[in-house]
């Protein structure tokens, strides 16, 4: 047996500390919240060791799921590969941030092809998004699928944070079983997310139970507690925190004052909008609605992303994933003009009117987005650089053009340069690549060692390196 690391013991203990450090000061009903990463506190922060990355703080990354694939001619550049291109109508909503982006084409999740299964390709599309492996056909219990890239990397990383990863969803109505798409398990559209080939992680859909789990302590029943107390209580849960915090602002440096200013500020706007979705209507329709869930589609999305954005910026974790809508969708827009259900239209025959109104879902689902990558642009890491800059945020679906289930040709972007380790501003022609060969570059980026193959992986994407 080798004798332990003291380095590698030192690094254990430093973590630790700061993770306790950094708890001491944040509490309020009886739960400890976490602070950003400030530079006052930097020699303890636990970047990964030997991270490709260049830089001092942490590197995160999180995976986006769009379901029923794009309209291929609105999505893709157009230009060459390499930094002179033109954003195309899709993507023209990351414009301001466009330095940090990499756009691909060429990359393929063949393993969600029909084969010998005939139909179910929505299902397929959301299973080996990020397990490049092929799924069982089965609508009963016994699914099997692969283990994620995200979770692949957390179990290499996943102890530096109180977290090891965390699952989103916007999807209201999370089905765990049954049928959901010809013969296959509502399990595989439900979850993007694969601790194991048995073992789907179930997405948080509702956004105060996200906010309580990055922020609360105890058990869901001591957390149910501190609700309670906290509704009963005119003051919001910054007041507690403030008592707290001013016990150190002594310490720390002006930059780190503005920071902590900053953090707090957008606490108490995510504490008041989730109050404020909670306060409104509920429809009545044919499912159960989780309390607490916003009925508007773009609300709902941006609070969860603003729980994403909490939690990088307080390192609560670093990897992520978010299901903006589960596979076979058939979300309505009406607040863009788009009545028809996403999959219903998405199989549009060529008719330019409905190819119209997906490129408009299409649109929508980027602006979403853009305002997310424009906060993680605006917000300053430990080392100067931005919270974009220092992640790998990717976007994408498993199916390519949605009116013929290809799983070919996918679109994807990734925003942010992993901390130094990918160059961005550019269009990236992989022509004909696993999208598992990504995977693992950003693995190598979030210093997760030993990860040699995922699924259908190939070996690293030469033309991201």
């Amino acid at each position: 047996m080798k004798s332990p690391n003291p380095a590698s013991n030192a690094n254990l203990v430093a973590e630790r500390q700061a993770s306790l450090s950094r708890r001491l000061f944040l509490r309020g009903l009886g739960a400890c919240m976490a602070l950003p990463a400030l530079e006052s506190f930097s020699p303890l922060l636990g970047a990964p060791a030997k991270a490709a990355a260049t830089t001092a703080a942490p590197v995160r990354m999180a995976f986006m799921q769009v379901p029923n694939g794009i309209i291929p001619g609105s999505w893709l550049p157009t230009g060459e590969a390499g930094t002179n291109f033109a954003l195309s109508p899709t993507l023209q909503p990351f414009e301001k941030i466009r330095h940090e982006l990499q756009v691909f084409s060429g990359l393929d999740d063949l393993s969600a092809n029909a084969g010998a299964d005939g139909g179910g390709d929505h299902a397929r599309a959301g299973a080996t998004f990020l397990t490049g492996v092929r799924i069982k056909k089965t609508s009963g219990a016994d699914i099997y699928a692969g283990a994620s890239i995200d979770q692949v990397v957390a179990d290499k990383i996943g102890h530096l944070t109180r977290f090891r990863s965390l699952e989103l969803s916007c999807e209201a109505n999370n089905r765990k079983a049954g049928d959901c798409d010809s013969g296959y398990s509502c399990a595989y559209e439900y979850n993007i997310s694969w601790r194991s080939p048995t073992q789907p992680l179930s997405p948080e859909v509702n956004p105060r139970m996200v906010f309580e789990r990055l922020f609360g302590a105890g058990s869901p029943a001591q957390r149910a507690e501190n609700l309670k107390r906290r509704q009963m209580d005119e003051r919001s849960i910054l007041d507690f925190v403030m008592e707290d915090a001013s016990a150190i602002n002594a310490k720390m440096n002006g930059r780190d004052r503005q920071k902590l200013d900053q953090y707090l500020t957008s606490v108490r706007e995510i504490e008041q909008r989730i109050e404020r979705a909670e306060r409104m209507p509920i429809p009545k329709i044919d499912a159960n609605t989780p309390a607490g869930l916003p009925t508007d589609a773009g609300e709902h999305i941006q609070i969860m992303l603003d729980m994403l954005f909490l939690a990088f910026q307080t390192d609560s974790t670093r990897i992520a994933t978010v299901l903006l809508a589960k596979e076979g969708s058939d979300r309505i827009f009406p607040d863009i003009g788009v009545t028809g259900g996403h999959h219903t239209i998405s199989h549009h025959r060529n008719n330019a009117d409905t190819i119209a109104q997906i490129a408009k879902i299409d649109l929508w689902y980027t602006r979403q987005l853009a305002k997310f990558l424009e906060k993680m642009e605006a917000a300053k890491d430990v080392d100067g650089q931005s919270l974009l800059h220092n992640s790998m945020i990717l976007y994408g679906s498993g199916n390519g053009d949605g009116n013929r289930h290809t799983h070919y040709d996918l679109p994807i972007m990734v925003a942010g340069a992993g901390g130094g380790g990918f160059k961005t501003g550019r269009y990236v022609k992989a022509d004909g690549k696993p999208l598992t060969n990504l995977f693992l570059n950003m693995a190598d980026h979030m210093g997760a060692q030993g990860i040699e193959r995922l699924g259908d992986s190939t070996g690293r994407l030469k033309e991201a390196a």
